[in-house]
C-alpha cells in the first residue's frame, strides 16, 4: 500500500498544479508554484530513501571485496565479479553511489563494477572519490590502475604511495602491495629487506598473498638464504586459504620431491585444486602429467604425445 502511495504522489502534484493554473491564481501561483516545488522534492526523497538501501544492498551483495575492512560484517564478498552480475552491480552501484550521504564503501564497489565492465578509467574516478572519503580498499585499487597504466597513466610512485596510505592504515592487501613493489623496484629502487618487512606484516594479519610472496622469496633466496622447508611451510599456509599459485608450488614440490618426498598423487591433487582456481601452470602440469611422452620424428622434431586416460 504504502509504494502504490508513493506511486500516485507525483500525479496528485500536478493534479494540484493544473487546477492552481486552471482557476487564475494570479499573484498567488508563486507561491502555489513553491509549495508544490517543495511537495515534489519531499517526495523525491522519500522515493529516493526506499530506493537507495535496496541498491546498497545489491551493490554490497554483488561488488564487495571479501578484504574490504567497511564491508558490513554480514556480506562474505568476492575476489571478482560473476560476468551475468557485472550490469546488474554496476547499476546498483551508481544509483547508490548518488544517493545522498551513502558509505564510502559504494564509491569503492562501484569503481571494481567499473573495472569489472572493462571501464577502467571510470573505475579510477570512483576509487579516487573513495580514497578522498579514506577508503583503504580503494587506495589499494587506484594503486593497482597506476602500477599497471589502466584506465590512467603508469605512475609507480603514486602506486606505492596508495600502497603506502593503505599499509600505514592496517589495509593487509596494501601491506602486501608494498612488499611486491619493494621487491620488483616499482616506484622506487628494490629493498628485499623491506619487501621482507611488509611481508611479515600482511602475514601477521593472514595475508594469503603475502605468505605466498615471501614463500617466493624465501624458496629463490631473494633477501636472505634459500630455504625450501620454510618456503614451503609458507606454501602450506596459502594453500590452507585456497591461494591457487601456493597451491601449485605445492604440487611442484610434492612431484619434484622438493622439502619432502615424492608423492605424484599429492601433487596431482594440488594441482587440480589450483587450476579449479584458476591457476594457468597448474593447469599446464595436469596436462604435462597426463601426456609425459613426446613422441619425435627422425629429425627430432615434435609430432605429439602419448597420454592416458588417468583421473587427473
Amino acid at each position: 500500500m504504502a509504494s502504490s502511495m508513493t506511486n500516485k504522489c507525483p500525479a496528485l502534484i500536478a493534479a494540484i498544479l493544473l487546477a492552481a493554473l486552471a482557476n487564475g491564481a494570479g499573484p498567488a501561483m508563486s507561491a502555489s508554484k513553491t509549495r508544490v516545488d517543495a511537495l515534489m522534492s519531499a517526495s523525491k526523497a522519500r522515493v529516493d530513501a526506499l530506493t537507495a538501501p535496496a541498491d546498497i544492498a545489491t551493490c554490497d551483495r554483488l561488488a564487495a571485496h571479501p578484504g574490504d575492512p567497511d564491508k558490513p560484517a554480514d556480506v562474505k564478498g568476492s575476489l571478482d565479479i560473476a560476468p551475468p552480475d557485472v550490469a546488474t552491480a554496476l547499476k546498483a552501484c551508481k544509483t547508490a553511489a548518488a544517493a545522498p550521504d551513502a558509505p564510502r564503501r559504494v564509491q569503492f564497489e562501484l569503481g571494481r563494477a567499473y573495472e569489472f565492465n572493462r571501464q577502467p578509467a571510470s573505475a579510477a574516478i570512483a576509487y579516487r572519490k573513495a580514497v578522498e572519503a579514506g577508503s583503504t580498499s580503494a587506495m589499494v585499487g587506484l594503486g593497482a590502475l597506476y602500477a599497471k597504466g589502466t584506465g590512467v597513466k603508469t605512475n609507480g610512485a603514486e602506486a606505492r604511495k596508495l600502497f603506502e596510505r593503505a599499509a600505514a592504515a592496517g589495509d593487509p592487501l596494501g601491506m602486501s602491495n608494498l612488499g611486491s613493489m619493494y621487491g620488483a623496484g616499482i616506484g622506487g629502487p628494490v629493498d628485499f629487506a623491506l619487501a621482507r618487512s611488509w611481508f611479515a606484516k600482511a602475514i601477521a594479519a593472514n595475508s594469503a598473498e603475502a605468505m605466498f610472496q615471501l614463500g617466493l622469496m624465501t624458496q629463490d633466496g631473494d633477501g636472505g638464504p634459500k630455504d625450501d622447508a620454510a618456503a614451503k611451510a609458507l606454501f602450506e599456509r596459502a594453500a590452507a586459504l585456497d591461494h591457487g599459485g601456493a597451491l601449485e608450488r605445492m604440487g611442484a614440490y610434492a612431484e619434484a620431491g622438493r622439502a619432502g618426498p615424492k608423492d605424484q598423487q599429492a601433487a596431482i591433487a594440488f594441482y587440480k585444486k589450483a587450476a579449479a582456481l584458476g591457476d594457468d601452470d597448474a593447469a599446464d602440469a595436469l596436462k604435462r602429467l597426463r601426456c609425459p611422452f613426446a613422441l619425435k620424428d627422425k629429425n627430432g622434431q615434435p609430432v605429439g604425445s602419448i597420454c592416458f586416460d588417468g583421473k587427473l
